[in-house]
């Protein structure tokens, strides 16, 4: 895993995984040099449904070959994209982890629901709080 988000070029051969930068918003990194001159390169704008983005845990998505960018992004840009990123079922368990940092209320269901909706154990326990020895007796009962 890279520490890096990226932006990436998909076509229509190589599939549209990742998300389109348009979804996720303004990213401070968008107005540097580096990535204003990779955009030129590329002959796209940020606006293209062609360029998308990935966090680090999910790099592994980009297509062989595509034209990649590493960028960095600071926490909370880094949460904007996890957001714009996640499927329905992760964003609403993603939800009810940050929630229950403010309240431990059914702690179990809300982990082992977390955990089924495809949230990976470090995202459960960095959103929650909770320790791993938790999370793992959590997922057993």
């Amino acid at each position: 895993m890279t520490d890096d988000a990226y932006l990436f070029l998909a076509t229509t051969a190589s599939g549209w995984q990742g998300t389109p930068l348009a979804l996720v918003g303004e990213l401070e990194c968008l107005g540097t040099p580096a990535v204003q001159a990779w955009f030129a390169a590329q002959g796209v704008s940020p606006a293209s449904p062609s360029v998308r983005v990935v966090p680090p845990e999910q790099s592994r998505l980009i297509p062989d070959g595509a034209e990649r960018l590493p960028i960095p992004l600071g926490a909370e840009e880094l949460e904007e994209v996890r957001r714009a990123t996640a499927t329905d079922s992760v964003a609403s368990a993603e939800a009810d982890l940050l929630a229950f940092r403010e309240s431990e209320d059914n702690r179990d269901a809300v982990l082992r629901r977390a955990l089924a909706a495809g949230v990976p154990a470090h995202r459960v326990i960095e959103l929650s709080g909770v320790d791993p020895t938790t999370l793992s007796s959590a997922s057993q009962s």
